[in-house]
């Protein structure tokens, strides 16, 4: 297996590099999609050494093709082979066709489907369907899907999980559950965000072989975060440093009885780097905000408006955990648009903005999926045109009509959580784990964010740096379990990946 590269390519692109390396590169394409089919085969063998007998579920075009290869290869293997076809192999053309030949010369003939099948194989090759899905999974083909998974046999599905949309990561009605996925030539963008990571198992990467030159004729559309190459850009102290050097953050938000979200943001802060951190909040909230951590800074606010001369002290501003949409609140906003910090808005503050406050280049925007639908929905009275639905079925489409109203860089957070800064590819977070489904997860990324504005990173690299480091955190606090992971326990492994070189 070749190493995974970190660029992602869409489903059209994909296809694009392909073409390339058939025409331009003069790689039969038929020689590509063995290719493919041995590296499916030989992951087959790796995986399952003592499995003795596979059903390989083949459709239409090249990902059937790949399957007729991998059943040959198991024939000769001397495993016991069963294949059955979902259409008319009549209507196979091209190399797919080319494929199915060669197996059906053996003297094989195609099985008819059934759970009798299913049960006697005990390994699944999903051919089904690949990138060029267009439509809903119905009829037979969401019958032969569902029994699949039914099943709890392990499955390998070739290159993309039959019913993943290979541009979003959407399902198309039904979607097979891989234990493994196994792509080619490129990475596609819903392997790794919204359903796609719950469908793929584990995934590997074979380019087939491919000449770099065939890379450098098509560009990707997005990049994966890589935390080998991020950690190198964290800054080391200097050993004459002192707490004014490292950034005041000023922390804005906890409306009335919602002080846990800022006492999250503002720890992060601290445990990130910040040299000082000052929480503005209500008078009433000083015992939670203070208690446990004394090294956070209160400045209570009576009407949420705060002065130019205040927080021009600030370098970097945090503005919405625990915010409502009350009078405070929107004053508490107001103010902090106002500044001339650098500042990151989430949670409530999310809500509480409009079009008209964007587009502008000196913020952060870390909405999850129903705070970016509210930011950009346009109904007339009160109609709900974007929901949180809609923005998970376009997570990429989502983010870049963020980035349009709004400017800035935007963080749009969920599985797979995405980055959109200025004159830049979408890039895509690989790291995290459902355990972090959990309140107050979102309060501790703008709290890291605000920490590392504040000691003077670039917009863009803070927030590429905190959602790794978010993330990561994440991971490693899951170490004990996801059930139950709580947003603090995330707080000494940020501390950790902050000195990842000392």
């Amino acid at each position: 297996m070749n190493p995974e590269p970190i660029k992602l390519y869409s489903a059209e692109a994909t296809r694009n590099l392909d073409n390339i390396a058939i025409n331009e590169f003069k790689i039969p394409g038929y020689e590509l999609m063995k290719r493919a089919g041995k590296a499916t085969f030989d992951h087959f063998q790796n995986t399952y050494p003592l499995a003795g007998s596979i059903l390989v579920c083949c459709g239409a075009g090249n990902n059937a093709g790949d399957g007729y290869v991998v059943a040959k290869l198991a024939h000769r293997a001397g495993l016991r082979v069963k294949v059955i076809s979902l259409i008319d192999t009549d209507k196979l053309t091209g190399d797919a066709k080319l494929a199915w030949f060669d197996w059906h010369s053996l003297g094989h003939q195609l099985a008819h489907f059934s759970t009798e099948l299913l049960n006697k194989s005990d390994v699944v090759i999903d051919a089904l369907l690949g990138t060029g899905l267009q439509r809903q999974v119905e009829g037979e083909w969401a019958e032969v899907i569902e029994a699949i998974n039914n099943s709890n046999k392990p499955v390998i599905s070739v290159d993309i999980p039959s019913g993943l949309y290979a541009d979003t990561g959407s399902i198309a009605g039904h979607v097979i559950k891989a234990s493994s996925t196994i792509t080619f030539i490129g990475l596609k963008k819903g392997l790794f965000t919204h359903h796609g990571v719950d469908c793929v198992g584990k995934l590997l990467f074979d380019n087939l072989s491919l000449p770099s030159g065939v890379y450098n004729r098509q560009a990707e559309q997005a990049t994966l975060l890589d935390w080998e190459y991020l950690k190198r850009q964290l800054k080391p102290r200097k050993s004459s440093a002192h707490k004014h050097q490292l950034g005041h953050v000023f922390i804005l938000g906890g409306d009335k009885g919602m002080p846990g979200a800022i006492r999250l943001a503002a720890e992060a802060a601290l445990r990130s780097g910040a040299g000082l951190v000052t929480v503005v909040s209500h008078k009433e909230h000083t015992p939670i905000l203070l208690a446990g951590r004394p090294e956070i800074m209160l400045n209570p606010s009576e009407d949420g408006h705060l002065s130019a001369d205040f927080l021009s002290k600030a370098s970097a501003v945090v503005v919405g955990p625990g915010l409502t949409n009350s009078d405070w609140s929107q004053n508490l906003l107001a103010s902090a648009l106002a500044c001339s910090a650098p500042k990151v808005v989430d949670a409530g503050a999310l809500r509480l903005l409009s079009k008209e406050n964007g587009p502008r280049n000196d913020w952060i925007l870390t909405p999850h999926a129903g705070e970016a639908a509210a930011l950009l929905d346009n109904g007339a009275d009160g109609e709900e045109l974007i929901n949180a639905s809609t923005i998970q079925d376009s997570r990429f489409t989502s983010i870049e009509m963020l980035h349009l109203l709004y400017g800035g860089h935007i963080v749009l957070k969920g599985a797979g959580s995405l980055i959109q800064s200025p004159d830049q590819l979408i890039q895509l977070c690989p790291y995290g784990n459902p355990g972090m489904a959990s309140a107050g997860m979102g309060d501790v990324l703008s709290g890291i964010l605000g920490g590392l504005v504040g000691q003077g990173y670039s917009l863009g690299l803070a927030t590429s740096l905190a959602v790794c480091i978010h993330s990561m955190a994440g991971d490693m606090a899951a170490a004990k379990g996801e059930t139950g992971l709580l947003a603090s326990d995330l707080f000494e492994f940020i501390r950790q990946l902050m000195n990842t070189d000392e």
